[in-house]
């Protein structure tokens, strides 16, 4: 079962994207709201880049020490990206999640951004076949 089952399954499906021109504070606002800690960077419908909380927290602290305006997303996001492709299974990206230290992977397939998957879908993948093999009671 773990060698079949999907990140497509389990994925966030057209997950929320930050352009690269939004302040730090607006995207700090969105990520906040949506209750998620990253968000994948899209210019002209590409994939450029990730943003997470510790690149905000990082803006705001070169910002503060240097005394200059806050700046926007592109300044602090993540350029080297690390995807996983639609075709990757759960275990493929728990490996990938282990080796990387991620909290969040962009999903792409034909090298277009189709959705996003964190740790907690991970294990909210390994609850589900756990029940479904009577290991626990119920994910």
């Amino acid at each position: 079962m773990w060698k079949t089952m999907k990140v497509t399954d389990y994925m966030k499906w057209g997950p929320l994207t930050l352009d690269p021109g939004v302040s730090l504070f607006d995207a700090m606002g969105l990520l906040l709201e949506n209750r998620i800690s990253g968000a994948p960077v899209v210019e002209r419908g590409r994939l450029v880049g990730m943003f997470s909380e510790s690149d905000c927290l990082r803006g705001m602290l070169e910002a503060r020490y240097h005394g200059i305006d806050i700046g926007v997303v592109a300044d602090y996001m993540s350029r080297e990206l690390q995807v996983l492709p639609a075709q990757t299974t759960v275990l493929e990206a728990m490996e990938v999640f282990l080796r990387l230290h991620r909290r969040r992977l962009p999903v792409v397939e034909n090298g277009k951004l189709v959705g996003q998957i964190s740790r907690h879908d991970i294990l909210r993948a390994m609850m589900e076949m756990a029940a479904e093999n009577g290991i626990v009671s119920e994910a």
